[in-house]
């Protein structure tokens, strides 16, 4: 049987990206379906089971919508703005049930796929957090949803659907939206950072005066190399996890001319 244009078009996606995104889906709106608690709180949010999984859907609807290439304006890039957009969008939709939410969860993370597999991968498209291809803004869309299926599985105790290779997919948009959301914190600052991805992706991190540019490959002399578990990585760029409790745990290690940095640089970035 020849294959069908559209799973033509699907593959084209990065490797498993597509799987990725329609899995990570399926497995938030598992956690969801059939639950009549959804007031209960998300650990470490001012968000109820409800909003998180309406903010869920409301977001993946927006990047199928951008994907489809329609123009869709929300904030103006910079992390509060997204906060007091994503704020403003939950006050105008009502939707809290956990069964109608879980359904267009699923159903806008695949109408996302859909129009993907119509645009050229290299097509740039403008998105809450500035100018990318449509590639990227997969990883985009399956990094935002790991976040917020990672809060949703503590909220309702259940494991959460982080690992390893789904991390390796988030890395495209991960090195893209560093520079956007560099934080106050790293004003003036001057240092080389090699991050390293325990068994997977390496890239350099320069700041220069505070200003940063990111790369793919190792750094030539670094001040500091972080050696990280690529789960825990993924965790404290969201703002999900505490870096010194990551680093007690052994899941960072650091070396270098400068190694006292490394527990620094996750507070050089706002979490988006």
């Amino acid at each position: 049987m020849e294959p069908t244009p559209a799973r033509e078009r699907r593959d084209a996606l990065p490797e498993r990206l597509a799987e990725a995104i329609h899995d990570t889906a399926e497995e938030i709106a598992a956690l969801l379906r059939g639950r009549t608690d959804t007031d209960i709180p998300v650990p470490g949010s001012t968000w109820t089971l409800g909003e998180a999984a309406a903010h869920l859907a409301q977001a993946n609807e927006l990047m199928a919508d951008i994907a489809a290439g329609h123009d869709r304006p929300y904030g103006d890039g910079t992390p509060q703005s997204l906060a007091a957009a994503n704020e403003r969008s939950l006050a105008g939709f009502g939707e809290r049930g956990a069964d109608p939410l879980a359904e267009m969860i699923v159903a806008q993370a695949d109408a996302f796929l859909a129009a993907a597999e119509q645009r050229p991968l290299d097509e740039t498209v403008i998105t809450p957090l500035g100018s990318m291809d449509v590639a990227t803004l997969g990883s985009y869309l399956l990094t935002h949803m790991l976040g917020h299926g990672y809060d949703l599985a503590r909220a309702v105790g259940r494991p959460h659907m982080l690992d390893g290779a789904r991390v390796e997919l988030s890395m495209p948009f991960m090195i893209t939206s560093m520079p956007r959301v560099v934080a106050p914190a790293a004003a003036g600052l001057t240092a080389r950072f090699t991050i390293r991805l325990r068994g997977g992706q390496r890239f350099g991190a320069t700041f220069t005066d505070g200003t940063l540019t990111v790369g793919p490959g190792p750094l030539s002399r670094p001040d500091c190399t972080i050696l990280i578990e690529p789960v825990t990585f993924l965790l404290i760029a969201l703002g999900r996890c505490d870096p010194w409790g990551a680093m007690a745990r052994g899941r960072v290690l650091t070396w270098g001319r400068k190694p006292w940095l490394a527990p620094r640089f996750p507070a050089l970035f706002t979490a988006p």
